[in-house]
Protein backbone atom coordinates (compact mmCIF):
# COMPACT_ATOMS: atom_id res chain seq x y z
CA UNK A 1 0.00 0.00 0.00
CA UNK A 2 0.99 3.32 -1.16
CA UNK A 3 2.45 5.72 2.09
CA UNK A 4 -0.47 7.79 3.67
CA UNK A 5 1.08 11.32 4.62
CA UNK A 6 -1.21 13.58 6.56
CA UNK A 7 -0.73 17.14 7.86
CA UNK A 8 -1.56 16.66 11.75
CA UNK A 9 -1.12 17.73 15.30
CA UNK A 10 0.51 15.34 17.79
CA UNK A 11 -2.51 14.34 19.35
CA UNK A 12 -4.68 13.51 16.54
CA UNK A 13 -1.86 11.08 14.91
CA UNK A 14 -1.45 9.08 18.27
CA UNK A 15 -5.33 8.68 17.71
CA UNK A 16 -5.08 7.53 14.04
CA UNK A 17 -1.68 5.56 15.09
CA UNK A 18 -3.98 3.67 17.65
CA UNK A 19 -6.44 2.72 15.71
CA UNK A 20 -3.88 1.48 12.72
CA UNK A 21 -2.16 -0.62 15.47
CA UNK A 22 -4.66 -3.12 15.64
CA UNK A 23 -5.80 -1.66 19.69
CA UNK A 24 -8.53 -3.27 21.44
CA UNK A 25 -9.61 -0.30 23.04
CA UNK A 26 -9.11 3.34 24.76
CA UNK A 27 -10.14 4.27 28.30
CA UNK A 28 -9.18 7.98 28.31
CA UNK A 29 -10.34 11.13 30.52
CA UNK A 30 -10.55 14.77 28.81
CA UNK A 31 -7.90 17.21 30.77
CA UNK A 32 -5.75 19.90 28.10
CA UNK A 33 -3.38 19.53 26.33
CA UNK A 34 -4.29 15.85 25.18
CA UNK A 35 -8.35 15.89 24.95
CA UNK A 36 -8.10 15.65 21.14
CA UNK A 37 -6.36 11.97 21.51
CA UNK A 38 -10.34 11.17 22.84
CA UNK A 39 -12.18 13.83 20.64
CA UNK A 40 -9.95 12.49 17.27
CA UNK A 41 -11.16 9.09 18.21
CA UNK A 42 -14.70 9.88 18.79
CA UNK A 43 -15.11 11.21 15.24
CA UNK A 44 -13.19 8.81 13.95
CA UNK A 45 -15.29 6.13 15.47
CA UNK A 46 -13.07 3.65 15.10
CA UNK A 47 -15.53 0.52 16.26
CA UNK A 48 -16.81 0.66 12.43
CA UNK A 49 -13.49 0.61 11.38
CA UNK A 50 -11.77 -1.82 13.14
CA UNK A 51 -13.58 -2.57 16.00
CA UNK A 52 -11.57 -1.18 18.85
CA UNK A 53 -14.00 0.12 21.55
CA UNK A 54 -13.26 4.34 22.66
CA UNK A 55 -14.60 4.93 25.92
CA UNK A 56 -14.71 8.19 27.99
CA UNK A 57 -14.40 6.97 31.60
CA UNK A 58 -15.92 9.38 34.59
CA UNK A 59 -12.15 9.76 36.10
CA UNK A 60 -9.19 8.84 35.25
CA UNK A 61 -9.05 6.87 38.15
CA UNK A 62 -11.99 4.89 36.66
CA UNK A 63 -9.83 4.45 32.65
CA UNK A 64 -6.62 3.44 34.26
CA UNK A 65 -8.58 0.46 35.85
CA UNK A 66 -10.71 -0.10 32.52
CA UNK A 67 -7.18 -0.40 31.21
CA UNK A 68 -6.25 -3.29 33.89
CA UNK A 69 -9.15 -5.29 33.07
CA UNK A 70 -8.77 -4.95 29.22
CA UNK A 71 -4.50 -5.68 29.69
CA UNK A 72 -6.07 -8.55 31.89
CA UNK A 73 -7.73 -10.35 29.13
CA UNK A 74 -4.65 -9.98 26.95
CA UNK A 75 -6.24 -7.10 24.81
CA UNK A 76 -4.09 -4.32 23.12
CA UNK A 77 -5.29 -1.29 25.26
CA UNK A 78 -4.23 2.12 26.13
CA UNK A 79 -5.12 5.47 27.73
CA UNK A 80 -4.09 9.18 27.34
CA UNK A 81 -3.88 12.39 29.76
CA UNK A 82 -1.65 14.79 31.43
CA UNK A 83 0.15 15.40 33.99
CA UNK A 84 -2.75 15.86 37.09
CA UNK A 85 -4.27 13.21 35.21
CA UNK A 86 -1.42 10.86 35.56
CA UNK A 87 -1.26 11.40 39.00
CA UNK A 88 -5.00 10.08 39.64
CA UNK A 89 -3.52 6.68 37.53
CA UNK A 90 -0.34 5.85 39.48
CA UNK A 91 -1.79 3.67 41.89
CA UNK A 92 -3.22 1.68 38.81
CA UNK A 93 -0.15 1.55 37.44
CA UNK A 94 1.54 0.27 40.05
CA UNK A 95 -1.28 -2.28 40.17
CA UNK A 96 -0.63 -3.06 36.11
CA UNK A 97 3.42 -3.80 37.20
CA UNK A 98 2.19 -5.71 40.36
CA UNK A 99 -0.08 -8.19 37.86
CA UNK A 100 2.61 -7.98 35.32
CA UNK A 101 0.04 -6.91 32.59
CA UNK A 102 0.91 -4.89 28.95
CA UNK A 103 -0.71 -1.33 28.48
CA UNK A 104 0.30 2.09 26.79
CA UNK A 105 -0.14 4.69 28.45
CA UNK A 106 0.78 8.54 27.19
CA UNK A 107 1.70 11.63 29.16
CA UNK A 108 1.07 14.73 27.58
CA UNK A 109 2.50 16.95 30.14
CA UNK A 110 1.54 20.11 30.96
CA UNK A 111 3.40 22.97 33.66
CA UNK A 112 2.97 22.11 37.23
CA UNK A 113 2.57 21.47 40.41
CA UNK A 114 -0.87 21.30 41.09
CA UNK A 115 -3.06 22.30 38.76
CA UNK A 116 -0.34 24.47 37.53
CA UNK A 117 -0.95 25.58 33.47
CA UNK A 118 -1.92 23.99 30.66
CA UNK A 119 1.17 25.20 28.58
CA UNK A 120 4.14 22.51 28.26
CA UNK A 121 6.36 20.96 30.67
CA UNK A 122 8.67 18.14 31.04
CA UNK A 123 8.03 18.42 35.00
CA UNK A 124 7.12 15.09 34.98
CA UNK A 125 10.70 13.10 34.23
CA UNK A 126 10.88 11.98 37.77
CA UNK A 127 7.05 10.57 38.15
CA UNK A 128 7.50 8.35 35.35
CA UNK A 129 11.37 7.33 34.75
CA UNK A 130 11.30 6.78 39.02
CA UNK A 131 8.14 4.80 39.89
CA UNK A 132 5.03 7.15 39.49
CA UNK A 133 3.40 4.56 41.98
CA UNK A 134 4.08 2.77 45.60
CA UNK A 135 6.70 -0.18 44.97
CA UNK A 136 9.84 -1.12 43.56
CA UNK A 137 8.52 -1.46 39.89
CA UNK A 138 9.40 0.61 36.69
CA UNK A 139 7.98 1.51 33.52
CA UNK A 140 9.50 1.60 29.90
CA UNK A 141 9.22 5.39 28.88
CA UNK A 142 9.74 6.57 25.11
CA UNK A 143 10.30 10.14 25.16
CA UNK A 144 9.21 11.41 21.25
CA UNK A 145 10.54 14.53 19.86
CA UNK A 146 7.97 14.53 16.57
CA UNK A 147 4.88 13.32 15.53
CA UNK A 148 5.79 11.30 13.67
CA UNK A 149 8.02 9.32 16.29
CA UNK A 150 4.42 10.06 18.29
CA UNK A 151 2.94 7.65 15.82
CA UNK A 152 5.86 5.23 15.84
CA UNK A 153 6.15 4.58 18.87
CA UNK A 154 2.48 3.74 19.34
CA UNK A 155 3.13 0.44 17.73
CA UNK A 156 6.64 0.02 19.29
CA UNK A 157 5.14 1.16 22.72
CA UNK A 158 2.54 -2.25 22.70
CA UNK A 159 5.37 -4.73 21.23
CA UNK A 160 7.66 -3.79 24.07
CA UNK A 161 4.75 -3.70 26.68
CA UNK A 162 3.63 -7.76 25.36
CA UNK A 163 7.25 -8.62 25.06
CA UNK A 164 7.85 -7.68 28.84
CA UNK A 165 4.65 -7.83 30.31
CA UNK A 166 4.86 -4.68 31.46
CA UNK A 167 3.39 -1.36 30.97
CA UNK A 168 5.15 1.27 28.91
CA UNK A 169 4.65 5.09 29.08
CA UNK A 170 5.36 7.50 26.01
CA UNK A 171 6.19 10.54 27.69
CA UNK A 172 4.94 13.59 25.24
CA UNK A 173 4.49 16.78 26.30
CA UNK A 174 2.29 19.88 25.19
CA UNK A 175 4.53 21.40 22.09
CA UNK A 176 4.56 17.70 20.46
CA UNK A 177 0.79 16.88 21.23
CA UNK A 178 -0.26 20.44 19.85
CA UNK A 179 2.11 21.06 16.78
CA UNK A 180 1.42 20.04 13.22
CA UNK A 181 3.79 18.17 11.20
CA UNK A 182 3.74 16.31 8.22
CA UNK A 183 3.53 12.54 9.27
CA UNK A 184 3.55 9.20 7.49
CA UNK A 185 0.46 6.82 8.97
CA UNK A 186 1.21 3.40 9.28
CA UNK A 187 -1.10 0.53 7.48
CA UNK A 188 -3.52 -0.51 9.50
CA UNK A 189 -3.46 -3.67 11.37
CA UNK A 190 -5.90 -5.86 12.01
CA UNK A 191 -6.83 -6.54 15.63
CA UNK A 192 -6.12 -10.31 16.92
CA UNK A 193 -8.65 -12.84 17.13
CA UNK A 194 -9.67 -14.48 20.30
CA UNK A 195 -8.02 -17.65 19.53
CA UNK A 196 -5.29 -15.52 18.95
CA UNK A 197 -5.11 -14.10 22.15
CA UNK A 198 -5.53 -17.36 23.60
CA UNK A 199 -2.49 -18.45 21.93
CA UNK A 200 -0.21 -15.71 22.19
CA UNK A 201 -1.22 -14.53 26.07
CA UNK A 202 -1.40 -18.03 27.94
CA UNK A 203 -1.41 -15.58 31.09
CA UNK A 204 -4.35 -14.41 30.03
CA UNK A 205 -8.16 -14.32 31.81
CA UNK A 206 -9.89 -15.15 28.29
CA UNK A 207 -12.14 -18.06 30.28
CA UNK A 208 -11.11 -21.10 31.49
CA UNK A 209 -12.49 -23.40 29.12
CA UNK A 210 -12.24 -26.88 31.22
CA UNK A 211 -8.35 -25.85 31.82
CA UNK A 212 -6.72 -24.31 34.63
CA UNK A 213 -7.80 -21.09 36.44
CA UNK A 214 -5.82 -17.96 35.82
CA UNK A 215 -5.63 -15.46 38.70
CA UNK A 216 -4.72 -12.10 38.49
CA UNK A 217 -3.59 -9.85 41.09
CA UNK A 218 -0.95 -8.08 42.32
CA UNK A 219 -1.98 -8.80 46.32
CA UNK A 220 0.14 -11.43 47.66
CA UNK A 221 -0.09 -11.98 51.47
CA UNK A 222 2.75 -14.22 52.00
CA UNK A 223 6.20 -12.17 52.17
CA UNK A 224 8.00 -14.66 51.34
CA UNK A 225 6.01 -15.29 48.39
CA UNK A 226 5.99 -11.67 47.81
CA UNK A 227 9.60 -11.20 47.91
CA UNK A 228 10.78 -13.62 45.11
CA UNK A 229 7.72 -11.99 42.79
CA UNK A 230 9.82 -8.79 43.49
CA UNK A 231 13.26 -11.08 42.84
CA UNK A 232 11.61 -11.93 39.12
CA UNK A 233 10.27 -8.16 38.64
CA UNK A 234 13.59 -7.20 39.22
CA UNK A 235 15.72 -9.73 36.55
CA UNK A 236 13.31 -8.36 34.37
CA UNK A 237 13.99 -5.08 34.66
CA UNK A 238 17.85 -6.10 34.39
CA UNK A 239 16.88 -7.72 30.65
CA UNK A 240 15.39 -4.64 29.61
CA UNK A 241 17.91 -2.49 30.67
CA UNK A 242 20.07 -4.57 29.12
CA UNK A 243 18.18 -5.03 25.62
CA UNK A 244 15.90 -1.68 25.32
CA UNK A 245 18.15 1.38 25.69
CA UNK A 246 17.58 3.69 22.92
CA UNK A 247 19.27 7.31 22.09
CA UNK A 248 20.07 9.53 18.87
CA UNK A 249 23.57 11.10 19.18
CA UNK A 250 23.98 14.77 16.87
CA UNK A 251 27.50 16.38 15.69
CA UNK A 252 29.17 14.18 18.92
CA UNK A 253 32.09 12.62 16.97
CA UNK A 254 34.43 15.71 17.73
CA UNK A 255 32.42 17.46 20.64
CA UNK A 256 33.90 19.07 23.32
CA UNK A 257 30.94 19.91 24.94
CA UNK A 258 27.33 17.92 25.23
CA UNK A 259 23.75 19.15 25.39
CA UNK A 260 21.20 16.10 26.40
CA UNK A 261 18.30 16.66 26.31
CA UNK A 262 14.51 14.65 25.39
CA UNK A 263 11.48 15.15 23.50
CA UNK A 264 10.67 18.99 22.69
CA UNK A 265 14.02 20.37 24.49
CA UNK A 266 16.02 18.11 21.75
CA UNK A 267 14.68 20.07 18.82
CA UNK A 268 15.45 23.22 20.33
CA UNK A 269 18.84 22.05 21.29
CA UNK A 270 19.69 21.24 17.80
CA UNK A 271 19.76 24.35 16.76
CA UNK A 272 21.69 25.59 19.87
CA UNK A 273 24.38 23.14 18.57
CA UNK A 274 24.14 24.47 15.08
CA UNK A 275 24.60 28.23 16.65
CA UNK A 276 27.40 27.32 18.34
CA UNK A 277 29.39 25.80 15.75
CA UNK A 278 29.32 28.81 13.88
CA UNK A 279 30.99 30.40 16.57
CA UNK A 280 33.35 27.63 16.48
CA UNK A 281 32.30 25.64 19.87
CA UNK A 282 32.39 21.97 19.14
CA UNK A 283 28.88 21.04 20.48
CA UNK A 284 27.10 18.24 20.17
CA UNK A 285 23.51 16.63 21.34
CA UNK A 286 22.81 12.97 23.32
CA UNK A 287 18.88 12.59 22.88
CA UNK A 288 17.86 9.59 25.10
CA UNK A 289 15.24 8.06 23.61
CA UNK A 290 14.30 5.63 26.03
CA UNK A 291 14.19 7.69 29.50
CA UNK A 292 14.05 4.27 31.38
CA UNK A 293 16.25 2.18 30.61
CA UNK A 294 18.41 5.16 30.86
CA UNK A 295 21.25 5.08 27.98
CA UNK A 296 24.06 5.31 30.94
CA UNK A 297 26.65 4.12 28.49
CA UNK A 298 26.10 6.54 25.86
CA UNK A 299 26.88 9.34 28.31
CA UNK A 300 30.43 6.85 29.48
CA UNK A 301 31.43 6.48 26.37
CA UNK A 302 31.11 10.29 25.48
CA UNK A 303 33.37 11.11 28.64
CA UNK A 304 35.73 8.20 27.59
CA UNK A 305 36.28 10.32 23.97
CA UNK A 306 37.12 13.37 25.89
CA UNK A 307 34.28 15.65 26.48
CA UNK A 308 34.80 18.40 28.86
CA UNK A 309 31.18 19.08 29.91
CA UNK A 310 27.59 18.40 29.99
CA UNK A 311 24.27 20.41 29.83
CA UNK A 312 21.28 19.14 31.05
CA UNK A 313 18.44 21.08 29.45
CA UNK A 314 15.30 20.06 30.15
CA UNK A 315 11.64 22.29 30.79
CA UNK A 316 11.38 21.58 34.78
CA UNK A 317 13.81 22.39 37.62
CA UNK A 318 16.38 20.02 36.80
CA UNK A 319 15.70 15.92 37.11
CA UNK A 320 17.34 14.09 33.97
CA UNK A 321 20.11 16.36 35.27
CA UNK A 322 20.20 13.71 38.15
CA UNK A 323 20.74 10.66 35.43
CA UNK A 324 23.46 12.66 33.15
CA UNK A 325 25.42 12.64 36.58
CA UNK A 326 25.03 9.10 37.33
CA UNK A 327 26.30 8.80 33.78
CA UNK A 328 29.28 11.66 34.15
CA UNK A 329 30.29 9.69 37.60
CA UNK A 330 32.31 12.99 38.52
CA UNK A 331 34.69 13.14 35.66
CA UNK A 332 33.68 16.01 34.04
CA UNK A 333 31.04 19.32 35.21
CA UNK A 334 27.56 18.70 34.63
CA UNK A 335 25.29 21.79 34.66
CA UNK A 336 21.31 22.29 34.41
CA UNK A 337 19.30 24.78 32.11
CA UNK A 338 15.71 24.96 32.41
CA UNK A 339 12.69 26.94 32.06
CA UNK A 340 9.44 26.14 34.59
CA UNK A 341 5.62 26.67 34.56
CA UNK A 342 5.08 26.43 30.80
CA UNK A 343 8.01 28.78 29.84
CA UNK A 344 10.39 28.12 26.81
CA UNK A 345 13.55 28.43 26.45
CA UNK A 346 15.36 29.75 23.13
CA UNK A 347 18.24 28.18 21.41
CA UNK A 348 20.08 31.62 22.25
CA UNK A 349 19.14 31.37 25.43
CA UNK A 350 20.80 27.41 25.93
CA UNK A 351 24.04 28.61 24.35
CA UNK A 352 24.25 31.68 26.91
CA UNK A 353 23.44 29.26 29.76
CA UNK A 354 26.12 26.70 28.04
CA UNK A 355 29.12 29.34 27.94
CA UNK A 356 28.57 30.69 31.51
CA UNK A 357 27.56 26.86 33.62
CA UNK A 358 29.99 25.05 31.51
CA UNK A 359 32.41 26.79 29.21
CA UNK A 360 33.34 29.65 31.42
CA UNK A 361 32.94 27.63 34.48
CA UNK A 362 35.27 29.07 37.36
Amino acid sequence: MAEEIRLMKGNEALAHAAIRAGMDGYFGYPITPQSEVLETLTVENPEEITGMVVLQAESEVASINMVYGGAGSGKKVMTSSSSPGISLMAEGLSYLAGAELPALIVNVMRGGPGLGTIQPSQADYFQTTKGCGHGDYRLITLAPNSVQETVDFVDLGIELAFKYRNPVMMLSDGIIGQMMEKVVLPDYKPRRTDEEVREQCPWATTGARGGKRRIITSLELDSAVMERNNERFQAKYAEIEKNEVRYEEYKTEDADYILVAFGSSARICQKVVQLAREEGIKVGLLRPITLWPYPYNAIENLVKRGVKGFLSVELNAGQMIEDVRLGVNGAVPVAHYGRMGGMLFSPDEVLEALKERIINRK
